[in-house]
């Protein structure tokens, strides 16, 4: 009890009622150090990078959103690509495969007073989709339309040929 009063004692008068105590001295540095770890460069720049990769409709190497729908008469396959170009989409059919295509390439050039180029930068982001029908797709019946970021692929459903088995 007497190591309590000594304790309490030993405090400036002023903390003593202050209902917002100060951290312990070993909290403290634990708090401060995790402040300094988030607000570090390296990890400051991981951060952004994160924050650049969410602003980024279309990042390289990641897939996207594709839906496929029969309806009994065709197939109708959606896919959502925001802020990406009809001239940067491209459709490849191969027997029962359809492949939704995104290709984004810029050249980034800088240049002087004097228009000198000191910086060029060409940045090329691919991303890919393939999707297997049960059947194979005739390409001349295929329809697709691009309006508000969305890609509708309409494919009629071909039936095949009826092969009779002999006695």
């Amino acid at each position: 009890m007497e190591r309590e009063g000594m304790l309490m004692s030993s405090m400036p008068p002023n903390e003593k009622n202050n209902p917002k105590k100060p951290l312990p001295e070993p909290f403290r540095d634990l708090v401060k150090s995790m402040n300094d770890f988030f607000t570090d460069k390296p990890v400051r720049g991981f951060l952004q990078s994160i924050d650049d990769f969410f602003n980024t409709p279309f990042p390289a190497a990641a897939g996207f959103p594709v839906n496929s729908v029969e309806t009994g008469k065709e197939h109708i396959i959606t896919a959502e690509l925001p802020g990406v170009k009809r001239e940067q989409i491209h459709l490849n059919i191969t027997g029962n495969y359809l492949t939704i295509s995104v290709e984004n390439n810029e050249l980034e050039t800088e240049e002087d007073d004097h228009n000198q180029v000191y910086r060029r930068k060409f940045m090329r982001q691919q991303s890919s989709r393939t999707i297997s029908l049960p059947h194979a797709i005739n390409e001349k019946k295929v329809k697709a339309s691009y309006r508000d970021g969305l890609l509708q692929i309409r494919i009629p459903q071909e039936k095949g040929k009826i092969i009779e088995i002999e006695e």
